[in-house]
């Protein structure tokens, strides 16, 4: 099969694709393709994905158990209750430093010359990893949500409520992954990848996760109320059934925003992604 005859087999019929069609068949055929190889990758090299599947785990015994005594919750309840929405939108958010450095591993090895050099989609370094990016988000999730439920914690908002809770939070996911491709196509090692821990760490650390920004002082309160990833936070805490007062518009209306912010960022970043992939060539 070559570029300029795509077929594919629909049971014994083959269809032979013209066109726009065609384009769209290879960008899904190359998205695949990249999606896979980043799978394989976790496959011959595990010590890498537990490690990334481990660490929340780790941080939800840290900040529960050792911290969660010390802990205030507006309006009073258990804080481990109202720490497990923010732990998972802390490990979505900060997935964002996985994406980034993997991206910016394979710019430095030429694995990203190698792409640019096959007649491959635009879209299919920055769509790849995002698929392959997602689907361990998933595995993420899967294993926080049941580290959560061993140490005490549960939904209370019902079946359909956590599930919706949850397509936030992979939305909220998906929305970075974008911020870092852009970031890993932009920084020139990772040396340089690594500095942005600097930026990853007061996106999530000033922000509802740990501590309701009606709790932080005046000036910084509305700061952490308007972090995207605080929409996201106050979301699913809602939906899981454990709200947290607060009298601001952005809080009273996190779903909403919840979608709104991830869609933003998205459609911000996911076409500077590609068009820096683009401009690699140029």
């Amino acid at each position: 099969m070559n570029r300029t005859s795509a077929v594919t087999a629909v049971g014994t019929t083959d269809v032979t694709l013209t066109g726009p069609d065609r384009r769209l068949y290879w960008a899904l055929a190359d998205c695949w393709n990249v999606t896979r190889r980043t799978l394989t990758h976790y496959h011959r090299q595990p010590v890498a994905i537990v490690w990334q599947l481990g660490f929340p785990i780790i941080s939800v015994l840290l900040y529960g158990f050792v911290f969660g005594e010390a802990m205030a919750v507006p309006g009073g309840g258990d804080y481990r209750e109202f720490l497990m929405p923010g732990m998972f939108a802390s490990t979505m958010a900060f997935g964002f430093m996985n994406t980034t450095m993997a991206v910016v591993t394979d710019s430095t090895k030429g694995v990203i010359d190698r792409f640019r050099s096959m007649p491959m989609a635009p879209s299919a370094v920055a769509s790849g990893r995002g698929v392959s990016d997602l689907l361990v988000a998933c595995a993420e999730l899967t294993i926080l949500a049941v580290t959560a439920l061993l140490v005490g914690w549960k939904a209370e908002g019902g079946v359909p409520a956590a599930v919706a809770a949850f397509g936030l939070l992979l939305l909220l996911r998906f929305s970075l992954i974008w911020v870092g491709v852009w970031l890993g196509l932009l920084v020139p090692s990772a040396e340089a990848a690594g500095g942005l821990y600097a930026v990853a760490f007061p996106l999530t650390m000033v922000s509802s996760i740990f501590v309701a920004p009606s709790l932080m002082p005046s000036w910084l309160g509305p700061v952490a109320a308007w972090n995207p990833v605080s929409s996201t936070v106050t979301a699913a805490r809602e939906l899981f059934g454990q709200p947290v007062s607060g009298g601001s518009w952005i809080e009273e209306n996190a779903v909403l925003m919840a979608v709104v912010w991830p869609l933003v960022i998205t459609a911000v970043f996911l076409p500077l992604a590609v068009r820096r992939f683009q401009s690699l060539s140029r």
